[in-house]
């Protein structure tokens, strides 16, 4: 992996300021955030920043104003709820560039923190506007970015800002990129990725990239139903992407290629409806689905199975659930298989990193989201990470 620096490689920043990107874009309800994990991530760079000294500038997008003003999206409306977890007064500044910030510059005393307004208001964010990216390096003597979120966008605080000043990566960036490294970058085999959800479409490029990088392919979800399907089972009225079969066939052959085994659940939890708890309930084989059923989860003996592949193995990534998690009891494989996962990690036998919105509502509902070596809460970087995709976030940081 290409290295980056990262706060430890920082002087005496003493009066300096820093021009640090972090992801503020938090769920609000009635005017508070409903989730501030986002903040609690990059609350450690922010704070060791000021504590040394520096005039700490945040940089942040809030929604997806398109390069216009909207009263709606600033980031002031989240100012209160950052106060609140970093336990400190912060001034709002509502520009990114030009006299109004200069000023602001003037009044912040040294370990004072100010918030930089929605930087997707200017049309330059988006376009990664190398003269956008210039006005705004010219208020700052250093840049960090903390938002390994957004770092699958190349925009002008995301990407840009590197070209203009000495860049370094905060230390949640930091965490995130030694996790992914140890995960998939430079990993102790053998490696298991369990990759769940409900199409294929979507994670194409992800099983195409990782059987050429793991030992063991654990496939669920709906995702399972595909290939199922491909190889012949008739999954009844399950959700199912019969026009991707030749793919799913494909993706096997090349998983047998590279020495990689593809792991496709063989009894099944099926219903004739999909609601709680149906009286329609039942386990069965794969081949034994009626044409009127759909497979909602991965069977007890399957799972039980799955169990004992993680036990062989020495990393694991994860990403997406096992079954329809949101509804009981088709929840049962993700939590069983989640819970052994997370065992296995607390005996240090298995690096286990997962990702995505449902992994991490998957891993919370199983309660064992703090077990795993590390769980990364990027959604769309997470994924495209898995996809073997350079980031331009994160290039821009190792250039």
């Amino acid at each position: 992996m290409s290295s980056f620096k990262t706060l430890d490689d920082l002087g005496d920043i003493t009066g300096k300021v820093a021009l640090v990107r972090v992801d503020l874009n938090l769920p609000m309800k009635d005017g508070s955030a409903t989730d501030v994990s986002r903040v609690e991530a990059v609350k450690p760079t922010i704070l060791e920043l000021a504590e040394k000294g520096a005039k700490v500038l945040l940089l942040a997008h809030y929604g997806r104003p398109k390069g216009q003003r909207f009263s709606t999206m600033s980031t002031s409306f989240v100012q209160g709820d950052v106060e609140k977890v970093l336990d400190k007064e912060i001034m709002f500044i509502p520009e990114v560039m030009g006299p109004v910030v200069e000023q602001s510059i003037g009044i912040l005393g040294n370990g004072d923190i100010g918030l930089l307004d929605n930087v997707r208001f200017w049309p330059g964010e988006e376009a990664n506007d190398p003269e956008f990216a210039r006005d705004m390096a010219a208020h700052g003597d250093f840049y960090v970015n903390d938002a390994f979120s957004a770092a699958h966008r190349a925009h002008a605080t995301t990407e840009g800002l590197a070209h203009h000043l000495p860049a370094y990566a905060g230390r949640a960036m930091e965490a995130e990129l030694k996790a992914l490294d140890a995960a998939l970058g430079n990993p102790e085999a053998p490696v298991a990725a369990v990759v769940g959800g409900a199409k294929v479409s979507t994670k194409l490029d992800v099983l195409t990239n990782l059987v050429g990088k793991v030992q063991h392919l654990i496939i669920g979800g709906g995702m399972a139903n595909t290939f199922l399907a491909a190889k012949g089972v008739d999954v009844g009225k399950s959700l199912c992407e019969h026009e991707l079969t030749d793919t799913a066939n494909r993706i096997i052959d090349e998983a047998a290629h590279a020495g990689c085994t593809v792991h496709l659940p063989y009894d099944v939890v099926v219903a004739k409806e999909f609601a709680a708890n149906p009286a329609s309930l039942r386990t069965c084989n794969v081949h034994e689905v009626a044409e009127d059923e759909m497979i909602l989860d991965v069977g007890p003996l399957a799972t039980e199975a799955l169990a004992d592949v993680l036990k062989t193995c020495r990393t694991l990534v994860w990403n997406g659930p096992m079954g329809a998690f949101e509804t009981e009891p088709f929840d049962t494989a993700t939590v069983a298989l989640a819970r052994t996962a997370a065992a296995l990690t607390q005996d240090g036998s298995l690096i286990s990193v997962a990702g995505g919105g449902d992994t991490v509502a998957a891993l919370a509902h199983a309660g064992v989201k703090d077990d795993f070596t590390f769980v990364s809460t990027a959604g769309g970087a997470f994924l495209e990470w898995m996809e073997g995709k350079p980031l331009p976030g994160v290039a821009a940081l190792t250039a």
